[in-house]
């Protein structure tokens, strides 16, 4: 297990959904899924449009965590995504006309393989697994989330990276239309984010398609969003078009809009503060608790960990860089 659970996370603060959609019945559907997805007209049933829907055939993961889940009432209404809301109750207030389909991602840049493709042929040959992360965010709050996704290193292993393919370039989508927070100045759009082509294909990141065992819902990143779970939240761009690989280092769009508070590399780093606050504890979010500002307030506090945690396996991707500057 890569996290411990810590001594000081209350029973109030355990919750499920249905009971983790009965667990045992995951373990069930993992044991018979082997190791591969059903290709062609049967990933529509694995990964549907319809909102709540289950997915199938989720394979459990060793990277998971031992801590206890946030519910799926906290994890879909305490949300950041800006392109629908600078607040954290706007996501979900605002993106339920979103339309997910058709969806396609363009891949560009020094692969040997682009092109744009179609959601169902971007995700069709991997293995869905759930992978149960943790997700600190630079506010100094955190939950615990059954994601379920497709390992980032293999989704890049198919589009064969050249040599010369230094970072891997995240893009959102991009219409005022449908996402309302991009009428505003608050960010330069669309949103980018990026990992070194090292940190890509590391093991841990994810492309999530669901969450709890559902497809995922808009105000999470609908249909496809990223996950770095020994990053901070602002890395876990959502609703994917673009995937980019770059031989040069990007502009990302918080280290854009404020330089001195969201560098490049957004490791959780718990001796590096904030400009406006520390990170050395955080608090876990509960929906018990209340909401919105009661409940980040009234949660539990914990010592913030060394790359969330994860150190074991992704401290080496950082031998020889200073850590406070390069953050």
């Amino acid at each position: 297990m890569l996290i411990k659970k810590p001594a000081d996370i209350r029973p109030s603060e355990i919750t499920s959904r249905d009971n983790y959609l009965n667990r045992r019945k995951f373990m069930q559907a993992a044991a018979l899924a082997g190791g591969s997805l059903v290709a062609g007209d049967a990933l529509t049933a694995l990964v549907p449009d319809q909102k709540q829907a289950k997915l199938a055939d989720i394979v459990p993961s060793q990277y998971s965590t031992d801590e206890s889940p946030n519910s799926f009432m906290d994890i879909t209404s305490y949300n950041n995504f800006y392109e629908f809301g600078m607040r954290k109750e706007d996501p979900k207030r605002n993106s339920q006309s979103l339309r997910t389909r058709p969806w396609s991602i363009e891949v560009s840049g020094n692969a040997e393989v682009t092109g744009t493709f179609a959601l169902e042929d971007f995700v069709k040959p991997h293995t869905l697994e759930e992978r149960i992360y943790r997700l600190r965010c630079v506010e100094a709050w955190s939950m615990v989330i059954p994601w379920v996704g497709i390992p980032l290193a293999d989704i890049i292993k198919q589009f064969k990276p050249m040599s010369s393919a230094k970072y891997v370039v995240f893009e959102t989508l991009l219409d005022k239309e449908q996402m309302p927070g991009q009428r505003s100045r608050s960010l330069r759009w669309p949103y980018v984010e990026g990992l070194t082509i090292a940190e890509a294909t590391n093991p841990l990141p994810i492309l999530a398609v669901g969450v709890y065992g559902e497809v995922l819902p808009n105000q999470n990143g609908a249909p496809l969003r990223l996950i770095v779970p020994w990053k901070y939240g602002f890395k876990s761009i959502k609703s994917i078009v673009r995937m980019h690989f770059s031989e040069t280092r990007p502009g990302t769009s918080w280290e854009i809009a404020a330089p001195h508070e969201y560098g490049f590399y957004a490791n959780v780093n718990p001796d590096v503060d904030h400009p406006r606050w520390s990170q050395a504890r955080e608090r876990r979010i509960g929906s018990d608790q209340g909401t919105g500002l009661q409940s980040l307030f009234s949660a539990s506090r914990q010592e913030t960990l060394m790359f969330n945690g994860y150190g074991e396996h992704v401290a080496h991707l950082y031998d020889g860089l200073d850590l406070r500057k390069n953050f």
